[in-house]
């Protein structure tokens, strides 16, 4: 799950750093994409967000409105991360720091 949060944090920070120049039927394309891969992993914050920017640019064309969209559905994919990271981190956390008989030196 977070490798799937990385890559729609990537999606939506290449097209926040490509603003004014990309096409609108381009910027379309990759909301599009970024709406089915967080409908499909029930993100659905980000998913009606995405949905929300779809329709804006339909009527409103790339216009400052992306930003401000760009912007919510970022923060809408790192408020999904500390949970997806926490129970990656949980296995890890069990393992012992340093193996049976090992002496820590400073």
């Amino acid at each position: 799950m977070l490798a799937i949060l990385a890559d729609l944090l990537r999606r939506v920070d290449g097209l926040a750093g490509e603003r004014g120049h990309v096409s609108v039927a381009r910027l379309r394309d990759e909301i599009d994409r970024i709406r089915h891969i967080a409908r499909a992993f029930h993100l659905d914050g980000v998913g009606s967000l995405a949905g929300t920017l779809q329709s804006a640019l339909s009527l409103q064309g790339a216009g400052p409105v992306v930003m401000s969209y760009l912007d919510l559905m970022r923060d809408a994919i790192s408020a999904e991360m500390p949970a997806a990271a926490e129970v990656l981190a949980m296995p890890v956390a069990a393992r012992p720091a340093v193996g049976p008989g090992a002496r820590l030196t400073a």
